[in-house]
């Protein structure tokens, strides 16, 4: 049975542990994720009542965090959200785990009026929820450039008509990679390995919309 639920206090280490699983090795080697949620639960743009964990059968599945963002066109900013990270344990993978977590929350974000999400990520796991290149918008990232991997969804009708800029995300989410030796090292010891996913988020990262 699956369950979606808020994170509560007792929680927190458990969900960091399966984010750190869930990450780890796949962007490059180790991860930062963990730690990032970490840091993101005590900034002032972590939106706590977008962000849920799942369970099954009454155990911890995953996590999905959501922070403020925005989309600034020179001195003009409109306010938006954006979601990540988002995971599930490897070992619930591609049973719809994460399809029902995102889904849900995406649904509690619509409701509650919030404009668009933003997020960042490989448009092929993104699509089917609604999501968007940002061209699409003409929403690019702080480098001008429009890149694939900025993702919109618009939560209602005409919600970005006549909106563009580039997309703002919080500043909650860097991560100083001294602290985050640190903080790992807290955690049970894994082997960092460089493996091909990285090389395709290497490539995925970089690639510019010309559509």
């Amino acid at each position: 049975m699956i369950n979606i639920r808020k994170e509560r206090p007792e929680d927190e280490r458990r969900v960091e542990e399966i984010a750190r699983e869930a990450f780890w090795n796949l962007y490059f080697p180790g991860c930062h994720e963990h730690y990032a949620i970490h840091q993101l639960r005590k900034h002032e743009d972590y939106l706590r009542e977008l962000s849920w964990v799942i369970e099954v059968d009454g155990e911890l599945a995953g996590g999905i965090f959501f922070s403020k963002s925005k989309i600034v066109d020179g001195e003009k900013s409109v306010d938006t959200i954006t979601f990540g990270p988002v995971f599930i344990d490897p070992r619930y993978h591609r049973q719809g785990v994460g399809r029902h977590l995102i889904t849900h929350s995406i649904e509690h974000a619509r409701s509650l009026g919030y404009r668009a999400i933003l997020t960042l990520g490989y448009p092929y796991h993104y699509e089917p929820y609604g999501f968007v290149g940002g061209k699409r918008f003409d929403i690019a990232m702080p480098d001008g450039q429009y890149y694939k991997g900025l993702l919109v969804l618009p939560l209602y009708e005409g919600a970005l008509n006549g909106i563009h800029g580039v997309a703002m995300f919080t500043e909650g989410l860097e991560v100083d990679e001294a602290e985050l030796e640190a903080y790992d090292a807290t955690f049970s010891k894994k082997k960092k390995e460089v493996l091909p996913s990285q090389r395709e988020y290497e490539l995925a990262s970089t690639e510019l919309d010309q559509s």
